[in-house]
């Protein structure tokens, strides 16, 4: 593998990436062109990493320039007790079995009080699908989070959930949406997608939402407006052609929301590491940097609508999340006060990260850290001089 940063040589870049055997996708990516399958396979096949990088930073900086984006976030996960019992998860629970647990109001208030302390932006919620809760416990829970931080962004519920609600209480994905959103909802996760090929998911998550619902509960949520996010989990028993049949799925959604004038559509792109630790997948191993960076630079590459790829540093850690700014991704995620479910599959995301740690991580990789808001605005552009260099801890006011 060459090194990425030889590649700023024009020379040496037109050499290595004839001899990559890639020149043709190359000439892509330069005229703006969209790539094939075909393309998309043989970029996963291709051992040359630091080309698909660097064509995959074309991209990113055609996009964004030097700018890094973070949020101030809070995870919230309010149950983790779960009908299903997918394959990788650790996070799940039986109803009555230990471990199990369902947070009341109060303390989801108090939660959110601690993150407004915080100056959060956004809060994230995620749950498992409680066979016992009713609807109004998830209605009431976005209208408990309103009334402590009106101003408070709220994004929840995947595509999973929503399909979930709707069979087990009887509605349309229509009603669900709409219901929620009434309550104070505002945009979605992208969890739940896994890999869209019908034979991983018999084999991982067969009891989890079809294919066609997740694509349906997405459209619909764009068609009433939200923005929500993509992901895929990779790094198990996926093949290539699987992530590239995933990646094309997902691209042709978001031309379809965007040809029928949704107001919503698809902000972000996460890819997903595998963690193999607490669950019946454990035997697998794990994939490494090389691939890690490979599906970041491919999703960049492959989803030409997609505005945002993020570098989720909760499961491929921070200091590779920092690279990945130089391999397509443009955004690191942001502080995740106590994130539960990755951090109960072995990561390390239960302790967060400050805002100066983040503004650090961003700024030690050449990039500009930009805060941003829930909807990408942005909230803050860092200078060299916002970071102290003794401890590199920024000072924020708090925002309530």
């Amino acid at each position: 593998m060459s090194s990425i940063a030889a590649l700023s040589n024009h020379t040496l870049v037109k050499q290595l990436v004839k001899s990559s055997g890639l020149d043709d996708i190359y000439q892509k990516v330069m005229d703006h062109e969209r790539l094939s399958f075909e393309d998309g396979l043989r970029l996963f096949e291709n051992k040359e990493l630091a080309v698909i990088g660097y064509m995959a930073n074309i991209v990113r900086e055609r996009l964004h320039g030097n700018r890094s984006y973070f949020v101030r976030n809070r995870q919230l996960n309010p149950t983790n007790v779960c009908e299903y019992s997918c394959m990788f998860c650790s996070f799940y629970r039986r109803e009555g079995e230990d471990g199990g647990y369902t947070m009341t109001m109060d303390e989801i208030a108090q939660r959110v009080r601690n993150g407004i302390s915080h100056g959060i932006q956004e809060i994230h919620i995620t749950s498992g699908l409680h066979p016992q809760l009713p609807f109004s416990y998830y209605t009431d829970m976005l209208k408990t989070i309103k009334t402590e931080a009106p101003t408070l962004h709220i994004k929840g519920f995947t595509a999973v959930e929503i399909e979930y609600y709707a069979g087990h209480y009887k509605m349309t994905i229509r009603e669900v949406l709409t219901k929620l959103i009434e309550a104070g909802l505002e945009a979605m996760p992208g969890g739940g997608a896994e890999i869209f090929a019908d034979r991983v998911r018999r084999k991982i998550c067969d009891q989890k939402s079809t294919v066609d619902g997740w694509i349906k509960v997405h459209e619909m949520a764009h068609e009433l407006g939200l923005m929500t996010n993509a992901t895929m989990l990779y790094g198990h028993i996926e093949r290539y052609d699987e992530r590239i049949d995933h990646l094309i799925r997902l691209r042709n959604l978001q031309d379809g929301s965007k040809a029928r004038g949704c107001k919503g559509s698809f902000n972000t792109f996460i890819p997903l590491k595998y963690q193999h630790e607490n669950n019946r997948l454990k035997k697998l191993p794990q994939v490494g940097a090389f691939e890690d960076l490979k599906v970041i630079a491919v999703s960049r590459l492959m989803l030409d609508n997609f505005p945002n790829i993020k570098a989720y540093w909760v499961v491929i850690g921070k200091n590779l999340a920092q690279v990945s700014l130089s391999y397509g991704a443009n955004e690191i995620e942001g502080t995740i006060l106590e994130e539960t479910i990755m951090s109960m599959a072995g990561t390390d995301s239960k302790q967060g990260m400050t805002t100066g740690e983040l503004v650090k991580l961003i700024s030690d990789a050449g990039r500009q850290p930009i805060e941003r808001d829930a909807l990408y605005n942005v909230i803050r552009e860092f200078s060299p001089e916002d970071i102290i260099n003794s401890n590199r801890q920024v000072i924020l006011p708090v925002m309530n």
